[in-house]
């Protein structure tokens, strides 16, 4: 088999361009910083973490998005945008959408399995309050590594990965040659990043340590651009925060817990 034609078959089976997008910032990263500087134990917010909107800043984030991918400076525009069900991650689509970075009339289309990662009995703690009301899980978590401890009805990072390759395998049955984009959160970007790039968990927890996924940054993949051999999707950009800093617009990289109780 020739180059050329394993370089095709790669185009059948992934998305001609894939960009991984976390959601702008929440009014509960706002509220989680608020109990971390003043060393509270849990988040005050009284609602389902699912429920959390984007803050003022988060919404500026997603026009900011919208409006360079309006500007024609990304590969085109998407042909489908997959959105975790969290109210976060669906405000920032629909108001990327209505900034003009897709067609007035893409639908945004919900799939659970890009939701947030699991926190089971740790939801809505700081880490003050993880250390003071589950000690043994803060140790579990210290022995094991945040990449497999799972705290009870939780999920560890290997179950987001797990759900995360059947994702991938619905895009390559449906949105093979398109243009998909995916709004989610940190930790989805970074399991992609480990299922796309075959890495180890070495690899993923070196790239996690450097520094978090801002808001509304753009992590791009692309078919490989000189067609050597079928190599599937490569990697173009990680965690570009252009968008933003075109607009003047600030940018916030706060890392992803759960700010609230979960119904």
């Amino acid at each position: 088999m020739s180059d050329t034609e394993r370089h095709l078959g790669a185009r059948d089976r992934w998305p001609e361009v894939l960009w991984l997008i976390r959601h702008g910032q929440s009014a509960g990263n706002v509220a989680r910083d608020a109990a971390d500087a003043a060393g509270d134990l849990r988040i005050a917010l009284d609602h389902r973490d699912v429920d959390v909107p984007l803050s003022e800043l988060g919404r500026r984030q997603a026009r900011a998005l919208g409006h360079w991918f309006a500007s024609g400076k990304e590969q085109g525009q998407p042909e489908a945008i997959l959105c975790s069900p969290y109210v976060r991650a669906v405000q920032t689509a629909e108001i990327f959408r209505d900034a003009g970075g897709c067609a007035a009339d893409l639908r945004i289309c919900v799939d659970e399995r890009l939701r947030e990662k699991e926190f089971g009995i740790l939801d809505g703690l700081t880490v003050r309050g993880i250390h003071h009301d589950h000690p043994e899980q803060a140790e579990f978590r210290r022995v094991l590594g945040k990449f497999y401890h799972r705290p009870p009805g939780g999920e560890s990072w290997v179950d987001v990965i797990f759900r995360l390759r059947a994702l991938l395998d619905t895009i390559s049955l449906h949105y093979a040659g398109k243009r998909v984009m995916i709004m989610a959160h940190q930790v989805v970007v970074l399991c992609m990043r480990y299922i796309v790039e075959n890495m180890t968990e070495a690899d993923i927890l070196a790239i996690d340590k450097a520094g978090d996924v801002a808001n509304c940054a753009v992590t791009e993949y692309v078919i490989d651009p000189a067609g050597k051999g079928d190599r599937g999707l490569m990697l173009a950009h990680y965690n570009r925060i252009t968008p933003m800093v075109r607009e003047g617009t600030e940018t916030t990289r706060a890392p992803d817990r759960m700010v609230a109780a979960r119904g």
